[in-house]
């Protein structure tokens, strides 16, 4: 059985949610593999703007819903953030995801991906987001030993 670590946090802002995020941007590194798990509104892509923020890039962070994959650059390295909420066919997308999730120098970041479990690699970071009122989140990070780097602290 493979051992993970568990981080909960309550964070009571949206201004506390891209903190946070951007505390976890500052370490990556490329190769990791992000599950953002939540519903509508829970927060994702404010989470990804936070943490592009904190990898140093300047990019206009918005939900890929529509374009499916947004790519933002920062230092030596490519964000790859997919959207899957609107697709149950990936087609080509598939290859496409498969190749950035092995890239040591792509750090990839998908919404919804359970439509795509079959093709990540086994060592990923979950994070779920959930509401607990109009301005405050509940986030469990699942993670394994070797992303350990990314939470360093633990709290915000």
């Amino acid at each position: 059985m493979d051992k993970k670590f568990n981080l909960k946090l309550n964070l009571d802002s949206v201004g506390s949610v891209i903190s946070y995020a951007s505390s976890v941007g500052e370490r990556i590194k490329g190769g990791e593999v992000i599950r953002l798990i939540g519903d509508l509104g829970a927060g994702k892509t404010t989470f990804v703007r936070g943490l592009v923020q904190g990898a140093g890039s300047s990019d206009h962070v918005s939900s890929p819903s529509f374009t499916i994959r947004n790519d933002y650059q920062s230092k030596d390295l490519t964000i790859a953030h997919f959207d899957f909420y609107r697709l149950s066919d990936l087609g080509i997308i598939r290859d496409m995801l498969a190749e950035a999730a092995v890239d040591p120098k792509t750090t990839v970041i998908i919404e919804w991906p359970e439509v795509v479990d079959d093709i990540l690699p086994p060592e990923q970071v979950r994070i779920e987001l959930k509401v607990t009122s109009e301005s405050s989140r509940d986030i469990n990070i699942e993670y394994p030993p070797r992303f350990a780097y990314l939470f360093a602290g633990g709290q915000a």
